[in-house]
Formats: C-alpha cells, sequence, structure tokens
C-alpha cells in the first residue's frame, strides 16, 4: 500500500485551517489511511486502499479535508483554459503504446518543497495505480523548452541518440535500457516490441522515451520554472486521463493556471484533460437496504458534497479525479464513511445458528495429515500470480484461459492461479540455499475456466527435489494418499509441456480424471533456475471427493 511524506504546515495552508496531530488522525480515516509517523513538521501517512490515487499527495488531502472541514463543498471547481498547444500522435504507437494525454500550467510556482512533493506523487502515481509503468508512465518538462507541437511516435531502437536524465553522454534507445539503471528497472515493458515510444517538438529535441526516461535537456525541471508541459502515456485512454486530470487539480491548488492540449490521432482528435463529469442515478431505498439510515435528501446532499461529489435530485456527479464509481454501492460507501460508521447502531441479533465445519473441508483436512506425514512440508501461498510464474515460466505454449484482474496493484499478483505446482516452483527457487532433499506441499483454491463458467476447486499439489527425484517417488505419495481415502488409481500417459513426456501421467479414479504427475521438464528446471530434478503431483480434492461420496 502507498505511503507519502508532506508537511503538516503545508497541508494546513492549503486546507486554510490549522490542524494538530490529533485532528489530523481522525480526518486521514476518512481517507482510508493512517498516520505512519510524525517527527515535528513532517508527516509520514499510509494509505490502506489504493482505488483513489488522487489523495496520495498533499493537495489531494486537502480537497477532501476541505470538504470535510466545510470549507468548500461539492466538485472543486477547476477552469481549464483553451489553447493552441498541441501533440500530434503518430500511427505507429498504436501497437506499443497508443494513448496519451496532456496539458500546459502556468503562472505558478516551484520550490524545492513542491518540486519533491509532484515527484512523489508521480512515483506513486505510477508504481502503484500505472503497475509500474506499464498501463500509465508520466512525464512533466519546462514548457518554455518546447516548442510546439509536440510529435508522439514509435522509432526503432538505435535510430535516435540523447542524453538521458542525470547523464553525460548520449545514447541510443536500445543503449539506455541496457546501461541506464531505469533502462534496466522498467525495459521489461517494451521486451515484446519492436519499435519504441519517442515525445520530441517540433525542433526535433526530444522530451523523453517513455514510460523509461526523460531527456536530461528537455526533461530536467529547475526551482525557477514556472511553467510546466505534463503528459502521460499508456495501454488504457481512461487510466492515462485519471492521470492527467489528478494532476491538473494538483497543480490548480497550488495556483497554476490550466491550458488544455489538442490531442491528434489519424482520424480523431481530443481535448486533453477530459475533465468530463460522470452522472449516477442514487436510490434512497438502496441507502437503507446497505446501511440502515433513512436519510433525508438535504442529509444526503450533505455528506456526498463533503466526500467532494454534487447532488441534486437523486443524481449524484462524480468528479473528474474519481475513476473508482462503478456501481451505486460505491457511492452509498462514501455517504457512510462521511456519516461515521462508528455512528450507525449495530443492528440486534436476528437468528441463531450453530456452525460446523463442511465434511469436504474435514476430509481435506485429512488429506494435509496424510500429505504431512509423509514428509513434505506445508506452505502457503498467495491466490494471486502472475502470468510468467502461471504460464511462461511453466513452458505452457498455448496461454491459459485464466482468470486477470482488471487492475491490479502489481504484475506480480495479476491473475489468479489455476493450478498450484508454480507456486512451489517458486517456493523452490526462493530456497536453493536450503539443505537437499527438499519436499514442500500446499492445499488450496483454484479457479479454472471451463466453457464461460468459473468454478471454484479445493487442489493440493506437492514435489519433490533432490538427486534422485523420480515419476516412481511422485507416484507413490498419490498411491498412498488415495489408498488411505479407500480408493485406487489408475495411470494414463498423456503430454504437459511443463513435465518430461513419457514421464507424466493423469490420475484416474473409476475412469474420471482427478490430477496428475510426473516429472518437471528441463527447461521449467532452467527457467526457475534449479539445478537438481523435481518431481511433483497436483490433485483435485474437489473431484475426488464427490466420486467417493
Amino acid at each position: 500500500m502507498p505511503t507519502i511524506n508532506f508537511s503538516l504546515k503545508d497541508l494546513s495552508n492549503l486546507i486554510g485551517k490549522k490542524i494538530n496531530e490529533k485532528e489530523l488522525k481522525n480526518l486521514l480515516e476518512y481517507a482510508k489511511a493512517e498516520l505512519s509517523n510524525i517527527d515535528g513538521d513532517e508527516v509520514s501517512v499510509q494509505f490502506n486502499d489504493t482505488n483513489q490515487p488522487y489523495l496520495w499527495c498533499t493537495e489531494g488531502l486537502a480537497v477532501l479535508f476541505r470538504g470535510i472541514l466545510g470549507k468548500e463543498r461539492g466538485i472543486p471547481d477547476v477552469k481549464i483554459e483553451k489553447s493552441d498547444y498541441k501533440v500530434i500522435v503518430d500511427r505507429s504507437v498504436k501497437s506499443v503504446r497508443p494513448f496519451i494525454c496532456a496539458f500546459v500550467a502556468k503562472e505558478g510556482k516551484i520550490d524545492d518543497f513542491f518540486l519533491k512533493q509532484l515527484i512523489q506523487l508521480q512515483e506513486k502515481f505510477c508504481d502503484n495505480f500505472g503497475r509500474r509503468r506499464e498501463k500509465v508512465a508520466i512525464g512533466v518538462y519546462p514548457c518554455k523548452k518546447i516548442s510546439f507541437p509536440v510529435y508522439y511516435k514509435a522509432v526503432p531502437p538505435k535510430s535516435v541518440r540523447f542524453i538521458p536524465l542525470d547523464f553525460s553522454k548520449d545514447m541510443n534507445l536500445a543503449e539506455i535500457l541496457e546501461e541506464h539503471p531505469k533502462g534496466k528497472e522498467f525495459s521489461w515493458i517494451l521486451k515484446d516490441t519492436k519499435k519504441y515510444p519517442l515525445l520530441s517538438d517540433s525542433n526535433n529535441d526530444i522530451l523523453s522515451f517513455p514510460p523509461i526516461i526523460n531527456s536530461n535537456d528537455m526533461g530536467k525541471l529547475e526551482i525557477s520554472d514556472n511553467e510546466l508541459f505534463f503528459e502521460a502515456t499508456g495501454t488504457d485512454l481512461k487510466s492515462v486521463n485519471l492521470a492527467a486530470n489528478i494532476f491538473a487539480h494538483a497543480l490548480f491548488i497550488r495556483g497554476f493556471k490550466i491550458y488544455s492540449v489538442k490531442i491528434s490521432y489519424t482520424g480523431k482528435s481530443m481535448i486533453s484533460p477530459d475533465s468530463s463529469i460522470e452522472k449516477h442515478k442514487l436510490n434512497k431505498e438502496d441507502i437503507s437496504k446497505l446501511l440502515g439510515l433513512n436519510l433525508k435528501d438535504s442529509e444526503i446532499k450533505k455528506f456526498l458534497e463533503m466526500a467532494r461529489f454534487n447532488f441534486n435530485n437523486a443524481i449524484v456527479e462524480i468528479p473528474c479525479f474519481r475513476n473508482d464509481i462503478m456501481h451505486s454501492v460505491d457511492i452509498i460507501e462514501d455517504i457512510g464513511i462521511m456519516y461515521g460508521f462508528d455512528n450507525i447502531a449495530a443492528a440486534p441479533l436476528a437468528n441463531y445458528t450453530v456452525g460446523n465445519t463442511f465434511s469436504l473441508q474435514e476430509n481435506i483436512d485429512k488429506i494435509r495429515d496424510i500429505i504431512a506425514g509423509m514428509g513434505y512440508q506445508e506452505i502457503l501461498s498467495p491466490i494471486l500470480t502472475s502470468k510468467e510464474t502461471l504460464i511462461d515460466r511453466m513452458n505452457i505454449k498455448r496461454a491459459l484461459d485464466v482468470i486477470e484482474i482488471n487492475n491490479p496493484m502489481s504484475a506480480g499478483f495479476s491473475v489468479v492461479r489455476s493450478w498450484i505446482i508454480p507456486g512451489l516452483m517458486d517456493v523452490l527457487m526462493r530456497n536453493k540455499h536450503v539443505d537437499f532433499p527438499q519436499k514442500v506441499f500446499e492445499q488450496g483454491l483454484v479457479n479454472v475456466h471451463n466453457n464461460d463458467v468459473v468454478n471454484d476447486n479445493e487442489n493440493t499439489a506437492g514435489i519433490s527435489t533432490h538427486i534422485n527425484a523420480s515419476f516412481t517417488e511422485a507416484r507413490q505419495a498419490v498411491d498412498a494418499i488415495l489408498r488411505i481415502c479407500g480408493v485406487e488409481a489408475l495411470y494414463e500417459d498423456f503430454d504437459h509441456s511443463s513435465f518430461i513426456s513419457g514421464r507424466v501421467a493423469k490420475v484416474l479414479v473409476k475412469n474420471k480424471e482427478v490430477g496428475f504427475v510426473g516429472e518437471i521438464h528441463p527447461f521449467v528446471l532452467n527457467a526457475w533456475g534449479l539445478d537438481m530434478p523435481v518431481a511433483g503431483f497436483e490433485l483435485n480434492l474437489s473431484e475426488l471427493f464427490k466420486i467417493i461420496k
């Protein structure tokens, strides 16, 4: 979860009211955040939610706190001035990084403190919401150096040279990815592209190589700069526009005038940032059902305006710097936050029930005891993982129909696991320093596509690694498990690219498939950096106990 640092005095100035530590703690609860540390004027705050990135800066907190304290109500009035600034987008970026939003900010003042705040918001937004720059990356430049229009295009890796930020020698784009610290850190974003994104002005001066690094000549902000050019590039237009709106509001609060930029795509154009306000209809009955509150229209209006929405005649207007409102439930949650969940009276106990364990879980616990008794050590890993772990490193040639997360916190937690063995391989990779033999297992939930239906299955898997790890060892483990369950297994050869051909088999119980067993393929071992042979098994316990029952 993101953590930000700021000055309490600066926050008080932006709010228009001096606040102390106790008041700050209370206000942070409305932002789903908590005070991590306070040292004099320096404050550290940790957020417990990642769906409102506009709050990850002093300016965003000031917007919310002004509403809570009654300094302002409703959607902030940020004026976007018209201008002749243009960004021309070449069709070459369509397959690389297709979207860009931009604006110009003038007549403000940058001091050392505000520059650090601006960089902090940029980093937090790109790392968390922007999926480490893959989804959204941001650049801010001294506008006076730029000759408009700005051109956004994709070019061959060795066709352009410039001096990247904090370097003294010019490099081509391929060299930047190989030698510059930011290039090394973020080169994975462009690993499958033949051309790389580039921003330049009408004088052919390079602004940046998004999403990697700015130019040292054109992309380095100084304290004296009072005109800024902001751009955000990415793979999702809505997210890129959200970045532009959040930064436009932050700079406006700091006293800058915001000027729009015309983005010209092939065959169409748009004005950026798009600060259109979305509208949702709110049903009072839904508030009563979810919160147990019978609120008057005037009370609903009060609480929504505190949260910086507009409300009139059952219509809620959503500020352009929020993209987390997908349903009326999200709006009602904000009403509950502003009302105070602690102020909602507890409902009386209406039913009396006795808890019990499902029979399936009782059987699963027995299986866990059996596997542990065979010398396997149990581990617990997240149900969320990555395509790299689930598919690429496991030598899966055809992409599995995995369930992907729409807005993951990171690429490492972007899909739901469909089998457990990849997670066990990750454990072996991280424990190569431990003595051999190593035997680990896990039992847990997996999600598997079956046509258009997603099935939740309880699986268990175990792997063993040592110099003599073999198919026979893994099969003996499966035989022992099933024998204690009162059934016998048949084994049928089949192909699975994660395992060595001829040393992998389906596990059948009463002619129904309940799992597989085999020796891990050398390609997979190399992908995980493992030197020892690995053999393992995976069983679908949900299916197994249906058959037994």
